[in-house]
């Protein structure tokens, strides 16, 4: 079983691959970065199961905002089938929609490139999504656009 200290290790080497020095947790195993002023993708490390929730705030949601909505995300999120095999949840006081998905860490520790290259995915996942929700029904203070395309990395 991996401990608090082989995840700020794990964390110095994903520091080391993308340049980022926000990615370091507080003592909770704790980690946020703010990735271009749109999302804020957080990693905590859970030392009881061995994993890695990440979790990225992505759009909030309007008062009004229509059931099909709401009926989206839960049938996306059906096996896993339209979110890689994360799912979505929404915190109640903003009604912001958050985007969660667990990492083995003896697999991510196992492979740094892997873990990275997961991480731009999800934040792909999240722009899809984030389009797909706002279809003029969600707020529109987080504007998302299109990740790079040709091969530029978001966390290198």
């Amino acid at each position: 079983m991996k401990t608090m200290d082989d995840y700020k290790v794990f964390l110095a080497a994903v520091r080391k691959e993308t340049g980022i020095e926000a990615l370091t947790s507080d003592e909770t195993g704790l980690v946020t970065v703010n990735v271009d002023e749109k999302y804020n993708v957080n990693l905590q490390f859970v030392e009881a199961t061995g994993r890695i929730l990440c979790f990225v705030e992505m759009v909030q949601l309007l008062a009004d905002t229509p059931k099909d909505v709401y009926r989206d995300l839960l049938a996306g999120g059906l096996f896993g089938k339209e979110t890689a095999g994360g799912y979505f949840a929404l915190e109640p006081d903003t009604e912001t929609v958050v985007y969660n998905y667990f990492f083995d860490f003896e697999k991510a520790a196992a492979d740094i490139e892997a873990f990275i290259d997961t991480l731009e995915k999800i934040l792909q996942l999240c722009d899809i999504w984030t389009e797909r929700i706002k279809g003029g029904r969600a707020s529109d203070d987080m504007k998302p656009s299109g990740y790079p395309s040709d091969g530029n990395r978001i966390f290198a």
